[in-house]
């Protein structure tokens, strides 16, 4: 972080300018991500997990919301060298499947014809944070590590734009935090470092600002992918513009981990959306930092009477 001054706020056109230059910046690094052989050995990784319903993917989110990849036992073993843990509960989910019934009709032999009709029977699959083994090709970095130049004032004020409670929590299935809409909270990963707690309140923040039930647009509904490439977006952009965090290395592959292919178009389709929402969240944070450092210009002024 620099030694920019976070309690002034900056021109209106240049804000806008500055957060358009960002996520251009941002385009660019996540298409050289997609370039390269790590990309390519990731895709090839991926392809071999099977492609779920949207209904049992939102069994999957409802019963393991955390769950990056999953995949059935036998495919766990066989196909990416991982043993399920002992003890883990699994997924249920539908699954289809063909069985044959009479019909009224006969065949040449005086038989009942067969018909075949297609069913769905209960399966249970596993998520990647469920297992144990050998490691997966992976296009992301190890986590943000270094503090952060006012890093409490910055925190704060984090929190204080937030529509929802933030705390820390011991996330032990890989997340870095995460945004529960139906209890209206935002978690946090304890232990980690000031870099990578900033960076992951400001994707949460984002969430629960933009994506929660309340800021739903009904007539232009975004998935999944789509909700994590804005927050990821809104979160560089702002640590960007602020000079809070350098979080490049680590947003690139984030986001090229969510596209749908060699492309940009979750991207590409959300950028008005992103750049409106770090302007809002880049003003709303300079607001907030302003007001502390007036309580605490008043305190000060206070206790020297």
């Amino acid at each position: 972080m620099t030694d920019q001054n976070h309690n002034r706020s900056p021109d209106k056109k240049s804000q806008k300018e500055r957060i358009r230059e960002i996520t251009e910046k941002l385009e660019e690094g996540v298409k050289a991500v997609f370039e390269s052989d790590k990309y390519k050995e990731y895709l090839a990784c991926m392809s071999k997990f099977h492609s779920y319903s949207l209904n049992n993917c939102l069994l999957i989110a409802a019963q393991y919301p955390t769950a990056t990849a999953v995949a059935g036992y036998r495919s766990w073993q066989q196909n990416f060298g991982r043993q399920v843990r002992k003890g883990e509960k699994g997924i249920k989910i539908l699954a289809p499947c063909k069985y044959k019934v009479e019909t009224d009709e006969k065949d040449e032999n005086g038989d009942p014809k067969m018909m075949e009709l297609t069913g769905f029977r209960v399966v249970s699959v596993f998520a990647l944070e469920q297992t144990e083994g050998k490691e997966l090709p992976s296009i992301g970095v190890d986590e943000l590590t270094g503090d952060v130049k006012d890093y409490k004032r910055i925190f704060n004020a984090l929190v204080s734009i937030s529509p929802v409670p933030v705390g820390f929590e011991d996330i032990e299935n890989g997340a870095k935090g995460y945004y529960h809409d139906g209890e209206k909270r935002i978690a946090i990963k304890s232990g980690m470092s000031q870099a990578q707690t900033i960076k992951t309140l400001l994707h949460e923040v984002s969430h629960a600002t933009y994506h929660s039930r309340e800021a739903a647009d009904p007539d232009h509904p975004i998935d999944r992918r789509h909700k994590e490439t804005e927050a990821e977006s809104i979160a560089f952009c702002v640590g960007s513009a602020l000079s809070i965090v350098d979080s490049g290395d680590y947003t690139f592959p984030y986001l090229a981990s969510w596209a749908s292919g060699k492309d940009t178009k979750e991207l590409r389709d959300s950028l008005e959306r992103i750049r409106s929402a770090s302007d809002e969240m880049i003003t709303a944070i300079d607001q907030s930092l302003q007001k502390q450092a007036n309580r605490e210009k008043q305190k000060s002024r206070d206790e020297g009477r």
